[in-house]
């Protein structure tokens, strides 16, 4: 598993905030991008499927396409948390209509 880190992104006017923590599972084929609200972290999930429709990510390299369609993972990840559409285990999973 790859771990990155990075300076805190931007607050938003929500609570939210995105500290550039992130981090790919291989045997899951889903990259994980840190949330933070009220100092509770909470992880946002989007599998390689949807990075490979909505990006063009590829096998190799999928973090490549984190990276640069960071905001608009982020936004997805905003309204989920927003409308309280967590998983059983407390993260959100953005699919393919959420983007």
């Amino acid at each position: 598993m790859q771990l990155t880190r990075h300076e805190t992104a931007t607050p938003k006017k929500t609570g939210i905030t995105f500290p550039r923590l992130e981090c790919w599972n291989a045997i899951a084929k889903v990259a994980t991008v840190a949330a933070e609200l009220d100092k509770k972290r909470i992880l946002c999930r989007i599998s390689l499927d949807i990075l490979i429709e909505k990006f063009g990510a590829t096998d190799e390299d999928p973090m490549q396409s984190v990276a640069q369609h960071r905001i608009a993972i982020q936004e997805a990840a905003c309204r989920l948390i927003e409308s309280n559409t967590f998983e059983e285990d407390g993260s959100v999973l953005i699919r393919s209509t959420d983007l």
